[in-house]
């Protein structure tokens, strides 16, 4: 006989469960729980000291925007585009983190924590999924208070996202459609990289990219490939149709999953696809952005993007000067787990110039104030449109040369002299 459900609360009576000086932990992107969110602001005068700890949320809310003080305040852990401005005007805090290490760093610095997430409905057992994401809220399962949002469009996945509602702080129901995050089409730049990426790509290898229109392409370059694996922290389209093309292997003769993601992002169409198709499976991010999980991968390839590069192989991939962008993510994390695979590689790719071809993103130095994303005694490869840079266990000099040669030819003749002058020579 299946169990019995606890019985379900209003969303007012589970925003009662905060008090003065709670951490309020909700995941990323479609994980976030609405209507909980919705109370909790309209509440906002009352509480004391509340805090929001999220990475990248895909709705742009009145506390993002400083609008209640430090009554309610927005703690980051990767800026999404809706509230780079509010960052940057003060409204609201980031905290520098690899994406791997976040579930630690929320256990370090949350005094009075409650977690918070959207899921699909319960099974016959009383368990609900939480769907299209597991990121650091997963790691959280079973430390610390959690309240369920049960979301009728959230599709069952999965993995280690479950959640027994008997197990609840309490539970309530609200449906909201999922934001869909649409991707540009790959144009012909994109291909052009693309096809250096899958070059690179070898039957039988372990797979992580993003999501976007390089990354789209990359997958559509995979599709007669054999026997990858995908280990990845986005999961988007471009991968659930890699999946489908018959390039991914799909059992594991160890009996481990070969078709591994932290969160989905993409549109209606694979929201349906990872309810109605049982191969992806999630994790939370502390098992996917492992580097020592990652380095036990076979052949792994990792992808992924930056906004500038330096003649010395740094990647400012996060901010442009003292202009931030988003944050670290996944991509240091990834960058060691390939370094320390046998027979790993990572590539990072990046067009090679912005603002219509008026700015050289292969730079001889990065701008004044610009965080340094991937470390350049971890970078391993950088493409662009004109071809692929080699840097691992190369010379300052020869990965100078390098870098300059994947260069947009009008701006090589600067970073030669550049080049020349790195050492203060």
């Amino acid at each position: 006989m299946p169990p019995s459900l606890p019985p379900e609360s209003t969303v007012a009576e589970l925003v009662d469960l905060v008090g003065p000086g709670t951490d309020v932990i909700v995941p990323l992107g479609n994980g976030e729980p609405v209507a909980f969110l919705d109370e909790l602001e309209a509440r906002a005068d009352s509480l004391e000291g509340v805090r929001v700890h999220q990475m990248h949320p895909l709705r742009h809310r009145p506390h993002h925007t400083g609008a209640f003080g430090d009554r309610l305040r927005h703690i980051s852990y990767f800026l999404s585009p809706d509230i780079r401005a509010d960052f940057a005007a003060g409204h609201l805090d980031l905290v520098p983190n690899d994406f791997h290490r976040v579930p630690a760093i929320l256990r370090q610095r949350c005094r009075r924590p409650l977690l918070v997430v959207a899921t699909s409905p319960p099974d016959h057992l009383g368990v609900v999924s939480m769907g299209v994401t597991a990121d650091y809220a997963a790691a959280l399962l079973g430390e610390v208070p959690v309240v369920v949002e049960v979301n009728p469009d959230m599709p069952r996945t999965a993995g280690s996202h479950q959640v027994r509602l008997t197990d609840c702080a309490g539970w309530t129901t609200s449906p909201h459609t999922l934001v869909e995050t649409d991707v540009r089409p790959p144009d012909d730049v994109d291909r052009r990289i693309a096809e250096f990426v899958a070059e690179r790509i070898p039957d039988g290898a372990t797979v992580q990219v993003g999501v976007g229109s390089v990354p789209s392409a990359v997958a559509g370059l995979l599709v007669d490939h054999r026997d990858l694996r995908i280990h990845t922290e986005l999961f988007g389209d471009a991968l659930a149709d890699l999946v489908e093309s018959g390039a991914v292997r799909l059992t594991d003769g160890s009996g481990e999953p070969t078709v591994v993601t932290t969160t989905a992002f993409g549109t209606e169409r694979l929201y349906r696809w990872l309810a109605e198709e049982d191969v992806v499976t999630f994790r939370s991010v502390d098992v996917t952005n492992s580097p020592r999980g990652i380095a036990r991968l076979p052949l792994v390839r990792a992808v992924n993007a930056t906004m500038q590069v330096d003649l010395l192989g740094q990647c400012a991939s996060e901010s442009l000067g003292h202009h931030y962008v988003s944050s670290s993510g996944g991509q240091a994390d990834f960058l060691r787990g390939a370094q320390l695979a046998e027979d790993g590689r990572s590539l990072i790719v990046t067009r090679a110039t912005a603002l219509d071809g008026t700015v050289s993103r292969i730079v001889g130095e990065l701008t004044p104030g610009s965080v340094v994303t991937g470390h350049k005694n971890l970078v391993d490869m950088v493409v662009t449109e004109f071809g692929v840079a080699e840097l691992e266990g190369r010379t300052v000099t020869e990965r100078a040369a390098a870098l300059v040669s994947v260069a947009d030819p009008r701006f090589r003749e600067d970073l030669e002299r550049a080049a020349h002058g790195l050492l203060d020579r």
